[in-house]
């Protein structure tokens, strides 16, 4: 289904019935990320799928900072008459998840960040990231989306998801390859770890429940999630074993059991 809010068209997609459960996608993702857990929550759970600024088929004629996003998703939500849900995100999506927390706090029954972080400290941090994401958006847009998916599922991050099963690997791919070499682009230009806001200050604020949930092969992630279970005061930390950034699509089952005991215990 369609949304549209000034000269953005975000595409969503709801399923089931019962309590909200809203679910954001990382980089180069989509709604279709989600499509097994749609499938296994949607008996006990209305799922909430959408396509963010630059990915799936959400159409964005300016291009969305992360607060634009996260203001555009507010009036989605209301258009839905969602005023009360759990809120999940991966990675990229993730980041959009806290920002939302962070921005608009009410909408908030509980929060669960895979593989997430609150941003860059340090200017000279950000500077360097924003840099770094720049050049990557000019190589898309140099050399399109097939090299740019040849390099993404090469870097580090994504090592251990070359043991998957080649379908898998394969899903992940196609999802990949649908993407516009425009809308990544404007995405890491606009949404990126770089350009949003830094949260770290302003973590204690947050007073809903959140579940923190990284893969132990993934190193960097788990050292900043750590530190964000201190920092956030109704926090929950857990390190899933033999996973790394993406743990909903290298433990599933895993991955799906915590989620619902979350939001069951709530």
């Amino acid at each position: 289904m369609k949304f549209s809010v000034g000269d953005a068209t975000y595409w969503y997609e709801v399923h089931g019935s019962g309590e909200p459960i809203v679910l954001l996608h990382g980089f180069t993702g989509s709604t279709k990320t989600w499509a097994p857990f749609v499938t296994d929550w949607e008996n006990d759970f209305q799922i909430i799928t959408i396509d963010l600024p630059g990915h799936g088929r959400t159409q964005i004629d300016t291009p969305r900072s992360m607060e634009a996003c996260c203001e555009d998703l507010s009036q989605l939500f209301e258009h839905l008459s969602l005023h009360s849900f759990h809120l999940i995100g991966y990675s990229m999506g993730g980041r959009t998840a806290l920002s939302f927390a962070m921005l608009y706090p009410n909408y908030i029954n509980s929060l669960i960040l895979e593989s997430s972080s609150p941003g860059l400290e340090m200017e000279e941090d950000r500077h360097k990231r924003q840099v770094n994401d720049e050049t990557l958006a000019q190589r898309i847009e140099k050399e399109g989306v097939a090299s740019f998916v040849k390099f993404w599922e090469n870097i580090p991050l994504f090592e251990t998801q070359k043991k998957l099963d080649e379908h898998i690997q394969r899903s992940i791919r196609e999802e990949r390859l649908a993407q516009s070499k425009e809308g990544l682009a404007s995405s890491l230009r606009f949404m990126g770890t770089g350009s949003q806001p830094n949260w770290w200050g302003k973590l204690n604020t947050l007073k809903q429940p959140v579940l923190l949930i990284v893969g132990e092969l993934d190193e960097k992630f788990v050292r900043m999630n750590q530190r964000m279970r201190e920092s956030l005061p109704n926090s929950q930390l857990i390190v899933v074993n033999n996973a790394g950034h993406a743990i909903h699509v290298e433990q599933p089952e895993i991955f799906g059991k915590i989620v619902k005991e979350f939001i069951f215990d709530r």
